[in-house]
């Protein structure tokens, strides 16, 4: 079968290499019919990862945003399983030791393993993967199941986030993840803000429902967004872009006991006035991958959304193209919702 591989830092290439054995017991093999691409997909190509996230993994099949048909089913898998379902992967493999799994955060585990990254992920004909990661998912294009995976983060942060009805959320980023956060936060009955740089993006938010502001300098954006709100400062904010200067913005404009929760990843350091967090008694909250129940509600989420999230697929390429995908997707980031790429 054929495969794309990430043969070294910046080198990937098409060939084949051999088939998975027959699935043992509670292991499936699926077909993957579309793999969306995102930046942990760059950082991995260009060798940004740290050795503890998997950078050093190489040779490596990338591809963890999996949509898949299922082709055999291995025993004692669980029940409902069977062959020609489609299935979104939840590509997260906790080891149940460490102390996040202890205390049933098993999405933070210290010694996790993501397919794609420490394991070989979607950009292939055949993957041998564990029952407990595939998630039947009804009514769906295969590209838009394979959003399953970021609209996961998604409900990660809303829940993180302790979102409720009525209450007024800023989303910093219109990207594949700020717009499945405000997806995400509606379904919660919140009224959603979202800010970006590019009008592309923002009418793109604005079709899916919210209220937009195109950023133009911090002091402006949260001068805005307090009036959105009264004055009062938003009950959250959710950084979805990993920019120092938004990440104070989101410190600066929420309210006081608000709730700025941080999904946005990168090195970069930032200065935040601790005056902010004793004076509002605010909570900063990180979000990484989800947990199975999340993934599950992913899945709800994308199947009675599938309309609407649809919009998020600006490009398609075939499995041969997947090199020019990755390419196409780093060189035009200003182009580019989310790039997808078709099985075999």
């Amino acid at each position: 079968m054929i495969a794309a591989v990430t043969e070294a830092v910046g080198s990937m290439v098409v060939r084949d290499v051999p088939e998975p054995d027959e699935p043992g017991a509670g292991e499936v093999i699926v077909r993957p019919t579309a793999v969306g691409i995102c930046g942990s997909d760059f950082h991995f190509f260009e060798g940004l990862l740290s050795e503890h996230a998997g950078g050093s993994g190489f040779p490596r099949i990338q591809g963890h945003e999996v949509a898949a048909t299922v082709e055999a089913v291995g025993p004692d898998c669980r029940e409902g399983l069977e062959a020609g379902q489609q299935v979104a992967l939840w590509p997260l493999t906790p080891c149940g030791t460490c102390y996040p799994c202890r205390v049933e955060r098993p999405n933070v585990c210290t010694n996790f393993s993501l397919i794609g990254i420490h394991e070989d992920g979607g950009l292939q004909e055949h993957l041998l993967v564990a029952d407990t990661q595939v998630f039947p998912i009804a009514g769906t294009t295969p590209a838009v199941a394979a959003l399953v995976e970021p609209v996961s983060i998604a409900v990660r942060a809303v829940h993180r986030a302790r979102i409720a009805d009525g209450e007024r959320v800023v989303v910093l980023g219109a990207g594949p993840i700020g717009q499945s956060l405000l997806v995400a936060a509606q379904d919660r009955g919140a009224s959603v803000l979202v800010v970006d740089l590019l009008e592309s993006r923002l009418d793109t938010a604005a079709a899916l429902g919210a209220e937009t502001v195109l950023w133009t300098t911090a002091g402006e954006v949260v001068a805005r967004a307090r009036a959105w709100t009264d004055g009062e400062g938003p009950q959250v904010v959710i950084d979805a872009t990993a920019v120092p200067a938004a990440v104070q913005a989101a410190v600066e404009m929420v309210s006081s006991a608000g709730r700025v929760v941080q999904v946005g990843i990168s090195n970069d350091e930032v200065a935040l006035r601790l005056g902010s967090f004793t004076e509002k008694e605010i909570d900063l909250l990180g979000v990484a991958c989800c947990g199975t129940g999340e993934f599950a509600e992913a899945v709800d989420l994308t199947e009675r959304n599938a309309d609407r999230l649809g919009c998020l697929v600006s490009h398609e390429f075939s499995l041969a193209e997947a090199p020019e995908a990755l390419h196409f997707a780093m060189e035009h980031p200003t182009e580019v919702m989310k790039v997808v790429v078709r099985g075999a």
